[in-house]
C-alpha cells in the first residue's frame, strides 16, 4: 500500500468524528450551563462579606452604586465604582476569573462591538486616519467609547455579584419588600426555575437520541434531529406551563410569594447599609463633575 492510501485511511474517521459530534457538543453544553447554575448556589453560600449581608442590603447597596456608573459624567468615578466592585468581589469569595470570563471579556467582545462605530461617526478632533478606508477615529468617538465600555463592565459586574452572593429565592423575596409589583418578582422566579427545567428536559432528550444512535450523522441530518427537537420542547414546556399553573392554583397561590426564610437586619447589615449609601452619595457628588480637574480647580 502506498504512503497516499494509507494517509487517507488514517485521517478519513478523524475528520468523520469532528463532523458528527454536533450531539455530543449540544449534550456538554447543556451540562456545562447547569453546571454554572449549581456553582452559583454553592458561591452564595460560602462564608463571604457579601454573603452575610442581608439581601435588602445588598439589592440597596449595589443598585445605588450602579446607578451612579450609569450617570457618572468622568472616567475617575466610574473607575472607582469599578474598582469598589473588585474589592466586594475579592472579600466575597468570587474567582476573579469567574468575572473575567463571564462578565469582562464577555462585555468587552460584546459591547466593543457596538461601540466601535462610535469612534468613526462621531464628530471631533482628529486622532487618527485609516491608511487604506480613509477613516478618521475622533477624540471624542474615543472618549464614547470608553465611557460606555466602562459603564457596562461595571454596571454588569455589580449585578453578577448581587447574582452570585445571594440565593436567588432571597434575591426575589427581597425585591417583594422592597415595594416592587409582584407581577414582576413572579415572572422572574418562574422564568429562573422553568430554565432549569428546559435544560434538564433538553439534556434528557438528547441523552436518550446519543443513546439510540450507531455511528456518526451528517450535517443535514443533525439540523433535522435538532428541529425536531426544538419543536418537542416547545410543546412540552407548553403542556407543563398549563399543569403547573393548575398545580399551583390547586394549592392556594393567588400571586404572592411566600418564603420560609425570614430577613432580620443586624448590626453588620445597618453598617454595611450606611457604607453603601454614603459610597453611592459620593460617586453622585464626584460624577457630577464634568472631570476631575473642573473639581479641584472649584474647591482648591
Amino acid at each position: 500500500m502506498n504512503p497516499v492510501s494509507n494517509h487517507k485511511l488514517k485521517s478519513t474517521p478523524t475528520r468523520k468524528k469532528r463532523r458528527g459530534s454536533f450531539i455530543e457538543r449540544t449534550l456538554s453544553t447543556l451540562i456545562r450551563k447547569t453546571e454554572r447554575a449549581l456553582f452559583a448556589e454553592e458561591l452564595a453560600r460560602k462564608e463571604g462579606f457579601l454573603q452575610k449581608l442581608d439581601p435588602r442590603v445588598k439589592i440597596i447597596g449595589l443598585l445605588a452604586l450602579i446607578l451612579d456608573a450609569t450617570l457618572a459624567r468622568n472616567f475617575f468615578t466610574i473607575i472607582f465604582i469599578f474598582a469598589i466592585a473588585v474589592l466586594l468581589a475579592i472579600v466575597s469569595h468570587v474567582p476573579l476569573r469567574t468575572l473575567a470570563v463571564r462578565t469582562w471579556l464577555s462585555v468587552l467582545t460584546f459591547t466593543g462591538t457596538i461601540a466601535l462605530p462610535v469612534i468613526f461617526i462621531t464628530p471631533g478632533d482628529a486622532l487618527f486616519r485609516l491608511p487604506l478606508l480613509g477613516w478618521t477615529i475622533t477624540a471624542q468617538g474615543v472618549t464614547s467609547a470608553l465611557y460606555l465600555l466602562l459603564r457596562v463592565e461595571t454596571t454588569v459586574t455589580l449585578s453578577l455579584l448581587l447574582v452570585l452572593c445571594t440565593l436567588w429565592t432571597h434575591v426575589l423575596k427581597g425585591l417583594r419588600v422592597l415595594g416592587v409589583p409582584v407581577v414582576f418578582v413572579v415572572i422572574l422566579g418562574m422564568t429562573y426555575r422553568y430554565i432549569f427545567v428546559m435544560l434538564e428536559t433538553a439534556r434528557n432528550m438528547f441523552e436518550a437520541r446519543q443513546s439510540r444512535l450507531i455511528g456518526s450523522l451528517d450535517a443535514r441530518e443533525s439540523r433535522r434531529i435538532a428541529a425536531a427537537s426544538i419543536g418537542v420542547l416547545l410543546t412540552k414546556s407548553f403542556y407543563l406551563n398549563t399543569e403547573v399553573f393548575m398545580a399551583m392554583q390547586s394549592r392556594g397561590f393567588r400571586g404572592e410569594v411566600y418564603t420560609l426564610d425570614d430577613f432580620m437586619m443586624r448590626g453588620r447589615d445597618w453598617l454595611a447599609l450606611a457604607a453603601f449609601l454614603l459610597l453611592a452619595l459620593a460617586g453622585f457628588w464626584f460624577g457630577r463633575q464634568d472631570s476631575l480637574q473642573s473639581f479641584v480647580n472649584l474647591h482648591f
